[in-house]
């Protein structure tokens, strides 16, 4: 992450003049053209008419645009979500579809107003760059049907001879000019170069190539307002919930680490809560307007951000573009070869794989490292909702297991004679077991204190397990002290009645350090 956050520098200024009005319009009409093969790939993977990827395109990009909480993002219908609505299509129609996109946009609200999005901090590094290498694989997986063609037969077929050559070579013609022309200048978005050059290569020389008019007509006119014709029962809302807490789920996950991606590649910050809220907020409109929902896109928002826009104007601009394309300027868009929207998403590609994270490999921990590919292959051959959940999973239980072991105590002898156990770590469910091991109930004096300055009852196990080791002492004819136990834990451990005794006047704050005459002879560890 910071190999690219260096290779793409914050612009320094913001401000509102000609020059930034026109770097931010320059690079909407480049994610706007960047847009139109995606929306309509992914309503094909949906099941649904072109046009339905495209209104959704356009308004969660709109929406999003003006209200979310990380200006130069950009939003739009995603595969990610598409695979999910394919089955609800299929088996229920599109009215279903619209009616669950509604519903999944009062989801998004909701946890927008909880201000739940915060909790995309507990995501570790290591799922973030999974994230980003997996969503880059899968960006360059989707290219590659691009280089198939129909077999005659309902099927279709690699790409051979004469057109594939054509194909490759228009699409390594636009690689190179995004490579080099920011070499020369940065005055014009090397994207929209590269598309431009292409294009006008093609049409000038009359080139047989696939063009975006060859993959479908994205003629139309404006979105009309459109309630779901579904009944409003119980039933529908058995049919379309489920769907629509998945969709919700996976839209936000992909949305908010887009965001923190976005966030680091600029050096600025992010509203999670904000951005949820203006998710959830699009797909109500989208719902209404006969779209299929959307979320970040972090292909066009690397494109966006490379282009050298940082403010809301350029996602406002590619949502309106986008609109014109489909209103009034069909037949121009039409004609843009596919190559140069390949060539485009492939520098995508390449610019969002954490190349860095390959070089670390052998000097991170061995469970980052898994956690790594581990996210990287499920976002690849599952959906990143699941992949996130994988690796968070992981990666908890794997900071459970070493925070287990750290559990230990240091034995000393109080100047009433009283034996002394001084706790250091979590008390918690993975660390039970150790924390028994650590006493020698048989052989311990009348009086023990466990003392718990260093240490902290983490959850119910805990005070479980010191219950049970005061229930021991007991029917051994001890008596088992606590001291400096926080004062939650104090409430949480009234079960334990008489068979303990807490301190509660010995810093019970933690504020002052007492000496109470204690000797420490050596430390003890659980086995």
């Amino acid at each position: 992450m910071t190999a690219r956050a260096e290779a793409i520098p914050p612009v320094q200024s913001t401000k509102l003049n000609a020059s930034r009005i026109k770097i931010e319009l320059l690079a909407g009409l480049t994610v706007a053209l960047a847009l139109v093969p995606e929306a309509v790939a992914f309503a094909f993977v949906a099941g649904v008419n072109p046009l339905v990827g495209l209104y959704a395109a356009f308004f969660v990009g709109l929406i999003t645009a003006c209200f979310g909480g990380r200006p130069g993002m950009i939003s739009g219908a995603t595969g990610a979500l598409a695979v999910v609505m394919v089955t609800l299509v299929a088996r229920h129609g599109v009215e279903y579809l619209f009616a669950t996109v509604v519903l999944m946009g009062i989801i998004q609200v909701l946890v927008g107003l909880l201000r739940w999005g915060k909790f995309i901090r507990m995501v570790p590094h290591p799922v973030m760059l999974g994230f980003v290498n997996g969503l880059a694989i899968v960006i360059f997986l989707a290219q590659l049907g691009q280089f198939k063609v129909d077999d005659g037969a309902g099927g279709q077929t690699w790409m051979t001879g004469s057109q594939l050559y054509m194909m490759l070579g228009l699409v390594a013609l636009t690689m190179a000019v995004i490579w080099f022309l920011p070499k020369i200048t940065k005055a014009f978005p090397a994207p929209l170069a590269g598309i431009l050059v292409v294009s006008a290569l093609v049409l000038g020389f009359n080139l047989d190539t696939r063009t975006v008019g060859d993959i479908a007509s994205i003629a139309g006119g404006l979105p009309t307002f459109h309630v779901p014709m579904v009944p409003l029962t119980l039933e529908t809302l058995q049919i379309i919930l489920p769907y629509a807490i998945i969709l919700s789920a996976i839209g936000l996950i992909e949305s908010l680490l887009t965001l923190n991606l976005v966030a680091d590649l600029t050096n600025t910050k992010g509203g999670a809560s904000k951005e949820c809220v203006a998710q959830g907020a699009s797909n109500i409109v989208t719902g209404f307007f006969g779209g299929m929902g959307g979320c970040a896109m972090i292909g066009q928002s690397m494109i966006n951000v490379k282009s050298g826009a940082r403010t809301r104007i350029s996602g406002i601009a590619a949502a309106l573009f986008l609109l014109s394309f489909i209103v009034v300027a069909s037949s121009l868009i039409e004609q843009i070869p596919v190559a140069a929207l390949i060539g485009v998403m492939f520098m995508v590609v390449i610019g969002t794989f954490a190349w860095a994270s390959l070089k670390i490999m052998h000097k991170i921990p061995l469970t980052d490292a898994l956690v790594m590919i581990v996210v990287t292959c499920v976002t690849v051959y599952a959906d990143l909702a699941v992949a996130v959940v994988v690796g968070v999973i992981i990666s908890a239980l794997a900071y459970a297991w070493n925070a287990a072991s750290r559990i230990s105590a240091r034995v000393g002898t109080s100047k009433e004679g009283w034996k002394v156990y001084r706790l250091s770590g979590p008390l918690f469910f993975g660390s039970t077991t150790g924390f028994n091991d650590l006493f020698d109930i048989q052989n311990d004096p009348e009086d023990v204190v466990v003392d718990f300055m260093d240490s902290r009852v983490v959850d119910h196990s805990g005070l479980e397990v010191i219950d049970a080791l005061a229930s021991k002492y007991e029917a051994a004819g001890k008596r088992l002290h606590l001291r400096h136990l926080s004062p939650d834990c104090q409430k949480l451990l009234q079960k334990a009645g008489n068979l303990v005794e807490v301190s509660v006047l010995e810093d019970p704050d933690y504020e002052v350090a007492v000496d109470y005459g204690e000797t420490f002879e050596k430390p003890a560890k659980s086995n």
